[in-house]
Protein backbone atom coordinates (compact mmCIF):
# COMPACT_ATOMS: atom_id res chain seq x y z
CA UNK A 1 0.00 0.00 0.00
CA UNK A 2 1.32 3.60 -1.10
CA UNK A 3 -0.67 5.74 1.06
CA UNK A 4 1.62 8.60 0.93
CA UNK A 5 3.28 8.17 -2.01
CA UNK A 6 5.29 11.32 -3.65
CA UNK A 7 4.35 12.84 0.22
CA UNK A 8 7.09 15.02 1.25
CA UNK A 9 7.28 16.18 5.20
CA UNK A 10 9.21 17.08 8.08
CA UNK A 11 9.60 14.85 11.19
CA UNK A 12 10.59 17.10 14.76
CA UNK A 13 11.42 14.60 17.51
CA UNK A 14 13.53 11.49 16.86
CA UNK A 15 15.86 11.81 19.83
CA UNK A 16 16.85 7.80 20.35
CA UNK A 17 15.45 4.18 18.83
CA UNK A 18 12.83 4.27 21.21
CA UNK A 19 11.11 7.74 19.85
CA UNK A 20 7.51 8.01 19.04
CA UNK A 21 8.96 10.41 16.50
CA UNK A 22 11.01 7.26 14.78
CA UNK A 23 8.05 4.77 14.71
CA UNK A 24 5.99 7.47 13.13
CA UNK A 25 8.70 7.91 10.55
CA UNK A 26 9.01 4.27 9.87
CA UNK A 27 5.22 3.61 9.15
CA UNK A 28 5.39 7.32 6.86
CA UNK A 29 7.97 5.99 4.57
CA UNK A 30 6.66 2.22 4.52
CA UNK A 31 3.52 3.89 2.92
CA UNK A 32 6.02 5.59 0.44
CA UNK A 33 6.56 9.22 2.32
CA UNK A 34 9.97 11.23 1.95
CA UNK A 35 10.69 12.46 5.59
CA UNK A 36 13.28 14.91 6.62
CA UNK A 37 14.24 14.98 9.98
CA UNK A 38 14.54 18.04 12.79
CA UNK A 39 16.40 17.22 15.78
CA UNK A 40 17.91 18.29 19.15
CA UNK A 41 20.57 20.42 18.62
CA UNK A 42 24.10 19.08 20.07
CA UNK A 43 26.45 16.82 18.52
CA UNK A 44 25.19 13.78 21.03
CA UNK A 45 21.95 14.72 19.72
CA UNK A 46 22.53 14.45 16.10
CA UNK A 47 24.71 10.96 16.87
CA UNK A 48 21.74 9.66 18.63
CA UNK A 49 19.65 10.81 16.29
CA UNK A 50 21.30 9.24 13.06
CA UNK A 51 22.22 6.36 14.98
CA UNK A 52 18.19 5.79 15.91
CA UNK A 53 17.45 6.50 11.89
CA UNK A 54 20.40 4.21 10.70
CA UNK A 55 19.61 1.11 12.80
CA UNK A 56 15.42 1.52 10.88
CA UNK A 57 17.01 1.65 7.41
CA UNK A 58 16.73 5.30 7.28
CA UNK A 59 20.27 5.71 5.74
CA UNK A 60 21.56 8.79 4.12
CA UNK A 61 17.95 11.02 5.73
CA UNK A 62 18.02 14.44 5.15
CA UNK A 63 18.76 15.99 9.15
CA UNK A 64 18.99 19.50 10.66
CA UNK A 65 19.27 20.37 14.37
CA UNK A 66 16.86 22.70 15.74
CA UNK A 67 15.87 24.45 19.34
CA UNK A 68 12.38 24.90 19.16
CA UNK A 69 12.32 27.68 21.49
CA UNK A 70 14.76 29.70 18.40
CA UNK A 71 12.10 31.83 16.38
CA UNK A 72 15.75 31.97 14.76
CA UNK A 73 16.60 28.74 14.40
CA UNK A 74 13.32 27.36 13.23
CA UNK A 75 13.46 30.25 10.31
CA UNK A 76 16.46 28.39 9.37
CA UNK A 77 14.80 24.68 9.55
CA UNK A 78 11.91 26.10 7.10
CA UNK A 79 14.49 27.81 4.76
CA UNK A 80 16.65 24.55 4.67
CA UNK A 81 13.59 22.46 4.19
CA UNK A 82 12.43 24.93 1.28
CA UNK A 83 15.61 24.26 -0.48
CA UNK A 84 15.68 20.59 -0.27
CA UNK A 85 11.74 19.72 -0.70
CA UNK A 86 10.64 23.10 -2.26
CA UNK A 87 7.12 22.53 -0.94
CA UNK A 88 5.87 20.32 1.84
CA UNK A 89 2.66 17.99 2.63
CA UNK A 90 2.83 17.13 6.48
CA UNK A 91 4.60 17.58 9.90
CA UNK A 92 4.96 15.77 12.34
CA UNK A 93 5.45 17.13 15.96
CA UNK A 94 7.06 14.97 18.67
CA UNK A 95 8.22 17.91 21.07
CA UNK A 96 8.09 18.04 24.73
CA UNK A 97 9.84 18.43 27.92
CA UNK A 98 9.57 19.72 31.43
CA UNK A 99 12.14 19.06 34.03
CA UNK A 100 12.01 15.77 35.58
CA UNK A 101 12.39 17.09 39.39
CA UNK A 102 9.06 18.43 38.96
CA UNK A 103 7.46 15.29 37.42
CA UNK A 104 6.80 13.52 41.00
CA UNK A 105 3.75 12.19 42.68
CA UNK A 106 2.59 14.89 45.05
CA UNK A 107 4.93 17.71 43.42
CA UNK A 108 2.98 19.78 41.00
CA UNK A 109 2.00 22.36 43.65
CA UNK A 110 6.03 23.03 43.82
CA UNK A 111 6.54 23.76 40.40
CA UNK A 112 8.29 27.21 39.84
CA UNK A 113 7.52 29.64 37.62
CA UNK A 114 10.62 29.14 35.36
CA UNK A 115 9.53 25.16 34.78
CA UNK A 116 6.12 25.76 34.20
CA UNK A 117 7.30 28.99 31.18
CA UNK A 118 9.89 26.51 29.93
CA UNK A 119 7.49 23.18 29.65
CA UNK A 120 4.97 25.03 27.95
CA UNK A 121 7.19 26.65 25.99
CA UNK A 122 9.09 23.55 24.51
CA UNK A 123 6.09 21.35 24.95
CA UNK A 124 2.74 23.29 23.48
CA UNK A 125 4.18 26.68 22.00
CA UNK A 126 6.77 25.19 19.78
CA UNK A 127 3.38 23.57 17.86
CA UNK A 128 1.95 26.92 17.23
CA UNK A 129 5.68 27.99 16.00
CA UNK A 130 6.38 25.57 13.62
CA UNK A 131 2.57 25.63 11.75
CA UNK A 132 3.03 29.19 11.43
CA UNK A 133 6.21 28.29 9.37
CA UNK A 134 4.70 25.11 7.90
CA UNK A 135 1.55 26.96 6.59
CA UNK A 136 3.87 28.78 4.02
CA UNK A 137 5.09 25.65 2.57
CA UNK A 138 1.62 24.11 2.12
CA UNK A 139 0.34 25.60 -1.11
CA UNK A 140 -1.82 22.69 -1.88
CA UNK A 141 -2.79 21.87 2.05
CA UNK A 142 -1.47 18.95 4.08
CA UNK A 143 -1.83 17.69 7.14
CA UNK A 144 0.09 18.15 11.04
CA UNK A 145 0.10 15.65 13.56
CA UNK A 146 1.41 16.33 17.02
CA UNK A 147 1.65 13.36 20.16
CA UNK A 148 -0.28 14.18 23.57
CA UNK A 149 -1.07 12.05 26.69
CA UNK A 150 -4.14 11.41 28.90
CA UNK A 151 -2.50 13.22 31.18
CA UNK A 152 -4.26 16.62 29.26
CA UNK A 153 -7.19 15.58 29.84
CA UNK A 154 -6.99 13.53 33.40
CA UNK A 155 -5.14 14.05 36.10
CA UNK A 156 -2.42 11.23 36.17
CA UNK A 157 0.17 11.18 39.65
CA UNK A 158 3.54 12.24 38.69
CA UNK A 159 2.45 14.00 35.30
CA UNK A 160 2.06 17.20 36.54
CA UNK A 161 3.34 20.53 34.61
CA UNK A 162 3.55 18.31 31.79
CA UNK A 163 -0.29 17.49 32.20
CA UNK A 164 -0.81 21.16 31.89
CA UNK A 165 1.56 21.57 29.19
CA UNK A 166 -0.27 18.72 27.02
CA UNK A 167 -3.97 20.42 28.00
CA UNK A 168 -2.70 23.69 26.19
CA UNK A 169 -1.21 21.51 23.28
CA UNK A 170 -4.70 19.64 22.24
CA UNK A 171 -6.35 23.30 22.34
CA UNK A 172 -3.53 24.79 20.09
CA UNK A 173 -4.53 22.15 17.91
CA UNK A 174 -7.49 22.73 17.79
CA UNK A 175 -7.50 26.67 16.90
CA UNK A 176 -4.56 25.83 14.41
CA UNK A 177 -7.07 23.24 12.91
CA UNK A 178 -9.86 25.83 12.97
CA UNK A 179 -7.89 28.46 11.28
CA UNK A 180 -5.87 26.63 8.61
CA UNK A 181 -8.83 24.99 7.42
CA UNK A 182 -9.63 27.10 4.87
CA UNK A 183 -6.11 26.50 3.28
CA UNK A 184 -6.72 22.87 2.88
CA UNK A 185 -4.59 22.18 6.30
CA UNK A 186 -5.22 19.66 8.99
CA UNK A 187 -3.98 19.65 12.35
CA UNK A 188 -5.50 16.40 14.84
CA UNK A 189 -3.51 15.29 17.77
CA UNK A 190 -2.62 11.23 19.11
CA UNK A 191 -3.02 10.99 22.32
CA UNK A 192 -0.93 7.62 22.89
CA UNK A 193 -0.68 5.49 25.78
CA UNK A 194 2.55 4.96 27.77
CA UNK A 195 5.19 3.87 25.60
CA UNK A 196 9.21 3.21 27.20
CA UNK A 197 10.10 6.56 25.33
CA UNK A 198 13.37 8.25 26.57
CA UNK A 199 10.83 11.02 28.52
CA UNK A 200 8.30 8.90 29.73
CA UNK A 201 10.43 7.28 31.61
CA UNK A 202 11.30 10.28 33.58
CA UNK A 203 7.90 10.44 34.95
CA UNK A 204 6.93 9.28 38.36
CA UNK A 205 4.89 6.07 38.34
CA UNK A 206 5.17 4.96 34.98
CA UNK A 207 5.42 1.76 35.85
CA UNK A 208 2.02 1.99 37.61
CA UNK A 209 0.67 3.50 34.62
CA UNK A 210 1.77 0.65 32.34
CA UNK A 211 0.26 -2.36 35.24
CA UNK A 212 -2.69 -0.32 35.22
CA UNK A 213 -3.17 -0.47 31.15
CA UNK A 214 -2.98 -4.02 31.31
CA UNK A 215 -5.82 -4.72 33.98
CA UNK A 216 -8.49 -2.06 33.14
CA UNK A 217 -8.03 -1.44 29.43
CA UNK A 218 -10.49 -2.76 27.45
CA UNK A 219 -7.88 -4.50 24.70
CA UNK A 220 -5.95 -6.09 28.25
CA UNK A 221 -2.38 -5.07 27.23
CA UNK A 222 -0.46 -2.11 26.61
CA UNK A 223 0.21 -0.36 22.80
CA UNK A 224 3.06 -0.45 20.67
CA UNK A 225 4.68 2.81 18.93
CA UNK A 226 4.05 0.92 15.92
CA UNK A 227 0.34 1.09 15.93
CA UNK A 228 0.91 5.20 16.75
CA UNK A 229 2.81 5.06 13.73
CA UNK A 230 -0.17 3.49 11.79
CA UNK A 231 -2.35 5.98 13.14
CA UNK A 232 -0.38 8.85 11.99
CA UNK A 233 -0.48 7.33 8.27
CA UNK A 234 -4.36 7.01 8.57
CA UNK A 235 -4.55 11.22 9.54
CA UNK A 236 -1.62 12.23 7.07
CA UNK A 237 -3.40 10.22 4.46
CA UNK A 238 -6.55 10.79 2.11
CA UNK A 239 -8.10 7.82 4.31
CA UNK A 240 -9.15 10.85 6.82
CA UNK A 241 -9.93 13.87 4.28
CA UNK A 242 -12.27 15.02 6.87
CA UNK A 243 -11.00 14.99 10.22
CA UNK A 244 -9.19 17.79 11.93
CA UNK A 245 -9.27 19.45 15.18
CA UNK A 246 -9.54 15.99 16.83
CA UNK A 247 -7.28 14.24 19.33
CA UNK A 248 -7.13 10.31 18.52
CA UNK A 249 -6.76 8.18 21.80
CA UNK A 250 -4.50 5.17 20.49
CA UNK A 251 -4.39 3.43 24.15
CA UNK A 252 -6.07 0.25 23.71
CA UNK A 253 -8.77 2.08 24.64
CA UNK A 254 -7.63 3.35 28.71
CA UNK A 255 -9.28 6.50 28.00
CA UNK A 256 -13.05 5.09 28.28
CA UNK A 257 -12.76 3.09 31.36
CA UNK A 258 -14.62 5.28 34.14
CA UNK A 259 -13.27 3.07 37.47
Amino acid sequence: MSLLQGKKGLVFGVANDRSIALAVADQLIKHGATCGFVHFPGEKNERRTQKALEENGMNDAWMVPCDVCSDSELDDVFAAAREKFDAIDFVVHSVAYADRAFLKVGNFTSTPRDVFAQAMDISAYSLLAVAQRAREMMPNGGGIITMTYYGGEKVLPGYNVMGVAKAALESITRYLASELGDKGIRVNAISAGALRTLSSMAVGGIDTMFDHTVTRAPLKRNITADEVGKTAVYLLSDLSSGVTGETVFVDAGYNIVGI
